[in-house]
């Protein structure tokens, strides 16, 4: 019987994986995955067989690593990030009862949300929310009503996929609705490329994101009423007497 694991290899940079991660990578007969986060492994890991394709071709990887992993082959399937957080796990379990005899396995990864913030300083330390503002597969439209919810909530919020080639002032439009309750000087941060060659961080007010067109490498996150900056870092409170 074979296994599929399904894991998150983090922000990029392998000493960010979980030792758990390495060892999955490592033990692998085949990695299938999305050719920009595979790539980087085949010079780690040249004695391993992989399979790649690119962007729109989720289900067709899902499903050849389900079958090659049916075969009795023990198969890795990389996201970025965490694979549980708008990655590969989800569509894996939902074709998962098409291979009952495939074992599954999920294994974390360091999410953007959490590696951005960290150099960002401490900007989600009380509850938060996460959206994507790629419509690809949600409506527009549900986006920015949950992004009116999300303002009326009033927590500091992590935006994946904020912009693209195709999708030009969506960032602008999220921060309008934002702008309706939030002060425009309210602490935001952007992280670009996390982990990689050319990582990047700034801090800006609200204001100043609204101008902005950040690419799909780059993670914002924009506080709430309570964020401020403290020594050049984006700090929102837990809470405690200090």
């Amino acid at each position: 019987m074979g296994e599929l694991t399904v894991l998150g290899l983090g922000p990029g940079a392998p000493e960010k994986r979980t030792a758990e991660v390495q060892h999955a990578l490592e033990t692998a007969d085949l990695i299938v995955g999305y050719t920009a986060y595979v790539d980087p492994l085949r010079a780690e890991l040249p004695e391993k067989r992989f399979f790649t394709s690119g962007m729109m071709k989720e289900i067709d990887r899902c499903r050849l690593a389900l079958e090659a992993a049916s075969e009795g082959k023990n198969v890795v399937l990389v996201s970025s990030g965490d694979a549980g957080v708008y990655g590969m796990a989800s569509p894996v379990l939902e074709l998962a009862p098409q291979f009952p005899e495939v074992q599954i396995r999920i294994l974390p990864g360091i999410t953007a949300a959490l590696s951005g913030a960290a150099l960002l300083g401490a900007p989600l330390g009380h509850d938060f929310a996460v959206i994507s503002l790629s419509d690809r597969l949600t409506p527009w439209e549900e986006i920015t009503r949950r992004a009116e919810l999300l303002a009326e909530a009033g927590m500091p919020i992590v935006i994946y996929n904020p912009g693209s080639h195709s999708r030009r002032g969506y960032l602008k439009e999220i921060c309008g609705i934002l702008l309706e309750k939030l002060p425009a000087d309210t602490p935001c941060g952007m992280a670009r490329n996390i982990g990689r060659e050319g990582e990047s961080a700034e801090i800006l007010t609200l204001a100043e994101l609204a101008q902005r067109e950040p690419d799909m490498f780059t993670t914002v996150f924009i506080g709430d009423r309570t964020t401020r900056m403290l020594n050049g870092r984006m700090v929102t409170p837990r809470g405690y007497d200090v």
